[in-house]
């Protein structure tokens, strides 16, 4: 069982070994409330098959304690996976929230995958965009939200207490910082929301998005300290400085291949999770731009 936040907020971990992907429910038990952040929509690249198993899982362990779902929040704009946010919202009523500059990222991606008409770049497709400063009920509770950019433009990370989701900001110590050389990608900027974070008290726990096995590490982790991203994030530890970390940064994400799923998770986490339209023989398609990276 993961450990609880404060405040009788209660928070569990469901790991996508497939994607490397955390996803969580975040619980006021006794006001039977709760959210769900970064969800995952099983995808089989081969043979463009949908499954809803690790969706499932979450909801069987929600319906199992009567919870209601307020909140279906996204991180940001996932290049790694697709969002079963819409399946979710069918089943448990829960609003679909995300961060205002989604809609730069739709406008850079609209063009990217030449999206008709059809698809509004108005971040009209999520319930609800949030920005800087934000509250969000849950329970007797409430999510701050914070905006930490750099990965894309729309990174939010989500507060309760002293527990915060930060997407892909920030990885496990041991294996640094996200990457941010995909469109509306800043160094700069992520550098700045890092600090940020690191700037919460130092028993702040970070929940993680992600996580990859850094060599040496045979487990996977999904939550860190304030504390121990300071004294030993690889990347980004105290005394390092903004030029430093750019320029390593800028080196760095040269070298990396795109993710795997890139180009199908982002034509469908721009639309809030939802499948492109249907084409007139009825059948639904998603695009490969070629020699786009």
């Amino acid at each position: 069982m993961s450990p609880e936040a404060p405040q009788s907020l209660h928070i569990e971990a469901f790991f996508d070994e497939p994607t490397n992907t955390f996803s969580y429910v975040v619980a006021d038990l006794e006001a039977q409330d709760c959210a769900i952040i970064d969800s995952v929509l099983d995808f089989e690249y081969e043979s463009g098959r949908t499954r809803t198993d690790s969706a499932e899982r979450i909801l069987t362990w929600i319906e199992d304690r009567q919870l209601q779902v307020s909140w279906i929040l996204e991180t940001h704009v996932h290049a790694d996976h697709l969002s079963a946010a819409p399946f979710l919202k069918q089943r448990t009523g829960g609003k679909i929230a995300i961060g205002a500059q989604i809609i730069q990222v739709q406008q850079i991606f609209g063009k990217v995958f030449n999206a008709g008409h059809e698809f509004a770049r108005d971040g009209s497709q999520f319930d609800r965009l949030l920005r800087e400063g934000d509250h969000l009920p849950l329970g007797r509770h409430s999510c701050e939200v914070l905006h930490t950019p750099g990965h894309t433009p729309a990174c939010m990370s989500y507060r309760f207490g002293d527990a915060v989701f930060v997407g892909d900001t920030l990885f496990m110590p041991d294996y640094g910082t996200a990457r941010c050389d995909f469109p509306g990608g800043d160094a700069r900027l992520l550098y700045r929301s890092i600090q940020r974070l690191l700037a919460l008290p130092p028993h702040t726990r970070l929940y993680l998005c992600h996580d990859y096995k850094a060599p040496g590490r045979d487990h996977y982790c999904h939550v860190t300290t304030v504390a121990e991203q300071r004294q030993q994030n690889i990347h980004i530890h105290e005394g390092i400085d903004e030029a430093s970390f750019v320029k390593m940064r800028t080196a760095r994400d040269e070298t990396l291949a795109m993710p795997r799923l890139i180009l199908p998770s982002v034509q469908i986490n721009m639309r809030a999770g939802a499948f492109p339209p249907a084409e007139d023989n009825g059948q639904i398609y998603l695009k490969l731009p070629l020699n786009l990276f």
